[in-house]
């Protein structure tokens, strides 16, 4: 019995069991790709995939092989070497912010619609994030193992919804109504389906994993830049801020991936062999859609279009037939979606749009906006800041920089979502109340475990609840922090 952990009443017998949790097959996406299945079975019903994952990783592992790594020929140099890498980024960062003071644009978003689609891009890889320590947790009671397992539980907050990667990640797209993920290509898939693969296979791949947490771990400028900027367009940079400060080289993720290298090394036969296999693990993290091929592949108009030949889909039977835009009827201009921007040009030419003005200057945009706004509803908040982003055109009419809190403001104004972080609190409440089933969930666990004879039986259900699929949930959240105080008796 484990009395010291929780102070409630046993009950006989629990009817908790942690493969309830876990039931369940994954929903395909239609048209998705083999690496989005994959990542969606591996993220739903990871038992599932098992022989299937594997083989992917190994077919992965056979491409980074082939990379090029910027890890010092010695591993015993690694601290040395992430303190110059750190203080590389910081002069380059320091330089960036000479830049900006001195009136440059900005390096990575030009628009807040174009950070948008970057944080909805990067979703599927945010989604898991920390997961590739997943499969560390089992081996709690190995002291080699303590630095990675401590970094796990960081990456889940240590229990604590505000502080959870993931929770937090899933907020801010559901915050800006960007969790439309699903429709990306495979290429923005690659990185999480790596991190899942690893989590459930971490016998297998321990060296990988190593090496891919060695790489990971690593503080780079464009995380540095990123919380800047989004700071800048009034989206919260919380995530990314969180990151900066605990993958420091000092005392962070970035020292502790360099110390778990040098305790998990054989001591005895196998070192080689095990050292190029860090190595190749490494070099996953170059593999798929990067930060900055994501950022550097946006284009607004693109954008625009790729939006309103979805919309057309559904709305090209929609429209009554006096509805007319250069002679022709609206139905007409949507029943093809390639006419979609010869659409965009009648409408700039005959005046619904006005191109280098503000979007209230538009008469499209008031069918979306306003007290008499017919087409209200039929666009997505971020859907609407493509569109005002397109109309009010950076290149026509250029950006002025405006402060984080003016940005707070205005959105607030326009009756969009609230601006202000919600505190701990208020994040924990919403938690709790985010089903039914959550607070009786709660009380099994909580009886499930005081009901078990000893530490290994409790560690082993509460790592089941900490995987990548469960840990942001109520039930995963209270199982982190449980599993932390035991770690640490």
């Amino acid at each position: 019995m484990l009395p010291a952990l929780i102070d409630l009443p046993v009950s006989a017998k629990s009817d908790f069991d942690p493969a309830d949790m876990t039931a369940g097959a994954a929903s395909g996406t239609p048209g998705a790709g083999p690496v989005q299945t994959l990542y969606a079975h591996l993220r739903v019903h990871p038992a599932g995939a098992g022989a299937d994952a594997v083989a992917w990783l190994h077919g992965q592992l056979a491409q980074a092989r082939a990379l090029d790594d910027a890890l010092p020929v010695d591993l015993a140099d690694l601290e040395q070497w992430i303190s110059a890498q750190t203080a590389q980024v910081g002069a380059q960062y320091r330089s960036y912010l000479g830049e900006r003071k001195a009136g440059a644009p900005r390096r990575y978003f030009a628009s807040r619609s174009h950070a948008l689609h970057f944080l909805k891009a990067v979703g599927p890889t945010k989604l898991v994030d920390g997961a590739w320590l997943y499969g560390t947790l089992a081996h709690w009671g190995d002291a080699r193992f303590l630095g990675l397992i401590r970094t796990y539980l960081e990456e889940l907050g240590d229990g604590v919804p505000a502080k959870n990667h993931v929770a937090l990640f899933q907020k801010l797209l559901d915050t800006h109504a960007i969790n439309d993920w699903q429709g990306l290509d495979d290429s923005h898939f690659v990185q999480g389906a790596i991190q899942l693969a690893l989590a459930h296979h971490a016998d297998a791949f321990l060296p990988e994993i190593i090496g891919f947490n060695l790489g990971y771990e690593q503080l780079p400028l464009h995380l540095l830049i990123c919380a800047y900027e989004l700071n800048e367009l009034g989206i919260d940079p919380m995530y990314f801020s969180l990151h900066v400060t605990i993958d420091n080289a000092d005392c962070g993720h970035a020292r502790k991936a360099a110390q778990a290298v040098q305790a998990l090394l054989p001591q005895l036969g196998g070192r080689a062999a095990f050292v190029r296999r860090i190595r190749d693990g490494y070099r996953l993290n170059a593999l798929g859609a990067s930060t900055l091929s994501v950022i550097e592949d946006f284009d607004l108009e693109e954008e625009l279009i790729a939006i309103l030949r979805a919309k057309s889909r559904h709305g090209q039977n929609m429209h009554a037939d006096y509805c007319r835009l250069a002679g022709r009827s609206i139905n007409d201009w949507l029943a093809r979606p390639e006419q979609i921007p010869a659409m965009l040009a009648a409408m700039a030419k005959g005046g619904w749009i006005a191109r280098g003005q503000a979007a209230e200057q538009s008469r499209f945009w008031r069918l979306l906006q306003g007290t008499h706004a017919t087409m209200f509803g039929v666009f997505s908040d971020y859907e609407q800041q493509v569109l005002r982003d397109w109309i009010e055109d950076a290149q026509v009419q250029p950006a002025r920089l405006v402060s984080h809190r003016a940005q707070m403001r205005a959105i607030e104004q326009l009756g969009g979502v609230s601006a202000r972080p919600a505190t701990p609190r208020a994040i924990w409440r919403h938690a709790l109340q985010a089903s039914a089933g959550a607070a009786s969930d709660l009380h099994l666990l909580e009886q499930h475990i005081a009901e078990l004879p000893d530490k290994a039986a409790a560690m082993d259900t509460l790592r089941q609840l900490m995987a990548p699929q469960l840990h942001a949930s109520p039930v995963g959240l209270m199982a982190t922090r449980l599993f932390g105080r035991l770690l640490a008796l």
